[in-house]
């Protein structure tokens, strides 16, 4: 759609591809403003039901470009109004994290700084075994942004997220399994199609079931257990009168593959 950013749509899936490979897809203004408005578009879109993130040529993203003022449209001027600038950028990692979709990061090579927020923000993450990653803030004279500090906890543990964030060390693929950042490493050779294989599956799934789910657990993380039991009712309730659910039932009964049409 952009020279800073392909979008694709296969069937129910749309794959948003960051464009800057000579900056190893770092962020800058134009890329984040750019995913920004192509993720409020396909939010609005019932007939896409999963959104995959990736990079391009080898890299994830290695955060904010420096060279271009920090990604988020933090340039130099008066500190109070670069924190509105900064937060106003942030709206991306915000807008990964409450689409309706389901939203992949597909991690293949470097992802830090805020690449690894955006990577955090998105519902699942699946790395190849060439990725390496790296919170990178501190290293970096900065104490971090776009959300990282609050998704990584809640994905790695809150112990294991402070070691993460206060020594900056870089680790590879099979480290970031076994912490649970990622669900899954591929080989390199095959990441795209393994990824694509996920979205299918996902896809295939009745899609209103798939966003009652993630906001079920968006909802979890700001509720009382009680007030999550309401939402959880209406929800299954809901669910259960669409059409989806009464074709999930006669695929059932009648051995076959459920064919959803997402109503």
């Amino acid at each position: 759609m952009t020279e800073v950013l392909r979008s694709d749509t296969d069937g129910r899936v749309a794959t948003l591809t960051l464009s800057r490979p000579e900056r190893r897809n770092a962020i800058d203004r134009e890329l984040n403003e750019v995913l920004l408005a192509e993720l409020d578009r396909l939010s609005g879109d019932d007939a896409i039901s999963v959104i995959v993130l990736r990079g391009s040529e080898g890299s994830f993203s290695v955060g904010g470009d420096l060279e271009a003022g920090a990604g988020g449209g933090v340039d130099t001027g008066i500190p109070e109004q670069l924190v509105s600038s900064l937060r106003g950028a942030m709206r991306t990692a915000q807008r990964l994290r409450d689409v309706p979709q389901v939203t992949i990061a597909a991690i293949d090579g470097p992802c830090a700084g805020a690449g690894l927020s955006w990577a955090c923000a998105c519902d699942l993450r699946y790395a190849s075994y060439r990725s390496r990653f790296s919170t990178a803030f501190v290293d970096a004279g900065v104490s971090g942004d776009f959300g990282g500090t609050w998704t990584l906890p809640r994905i790695v543990g809150p112990a294991k997220a402070r070691e993460l964030y206060l020594l900056g060390d870089r680790f590879g693929a099979d480290e970031a399994r076994t912490m649970g950042l990622v669900s899954d490493v591929f080989p390199t050779d095959d990441f795209d199609e393994k990824v694509a294989e996920v979205a299918g599956r996902l896809a295939a799934k009745a899609p209103l079931a798939l966003r009652a789910v993630k906001a079920n657990l968006n909802d979890a993380d700001r509720l009382s257990f009680s007030e999550a039991l309401d939402r959880e009712a209406e929800r299954h309730v809901r669910c259960a009168f669409t059409a989806d659910a009464a074709e999930a039932a006669a695929a059932f009964l009648g051995k076959r593959e459920p064919r959803f049409e997402g109503r």
